[in-house]
């Protein structure tokens, strides 16, 4: 049986990761992130290969950096989950957003190859987390200097998806919106 946690506390993660906690519903959390999924990839499925090298302002990432960035993003919160989920009590570091964009090949990516991987990306994440018991939901662990719970990392992975998937909306594709 799957086990529903409800929205971590504050003490469960870094102030630094309100701003993405607080998008997201006290709901079924894996509910969410499956209903996420379908939404960024109905956003994109309109987008052309021009549409994702499209950047709103010259000091901006273009769509492809920015969901190849969501898809790196949800890697590192997902891995930080499953080892504070399997009780690893090893501190982990934290990863420079900008440099993995600027190494990854998002830009030279095709745009439905970067959608496909997002589409995997969750889909893992949401076989790891429907095999985690309660307990492991609660586990906490060190991660980028902060304590962090494994409840708080999901929440995390949804309110930075949407986050962005919004930017997305607003900034990068505002005709997918009408």
């Amino acid at each position: 049986m799957t086990y529903h946690p409800s929205k971590p506390q504050p003490a469960e993660y870094g102030p630094p990761y309100e701003r993405y906690i607080s998008l997201v519903p006290d709901h079924d959390i894996l509910e969410t992130i499956e209903q996420q999924r379908r939404d960024t990839v109905l956003l994109l499925s309109c987008c052309g290969e021009q549409d994702g090298d499209f950047c709103y302002a010259p000091d901006k990432w273009s769509a492809k950096e920015v969901l190849g960035h969501i898809n790196d993003a949800e890697r590192v919160f997902s891995y930080r989950a499953l080892r504070i989920a399997r009780n690893d009590p090893t501190p982990m570091e934290g990863f420079e957003q900008d440099d993995y964009v600027r190494n990854g090949p998002f830009a030279r990516s095709p745009l439905a190859d970067l959608v496909e991987d997002f589409i995997a990306v969750r889909r893992a994440t949401v076989s790891l987390l429907r095999n985690l018991d309660e307990a492991a939901w609660l586990r906490r662990g060190v991660a980028n200097k902060n304590e962090v719970s494994v409840r708080a990392l999901v929440w995390i992975i949804a309110g930075h998806e949407l986050h962005h998937r919004r930017i997305l909306e607003e900034k990068y594709f505002p005709q997918s919106r009408s």
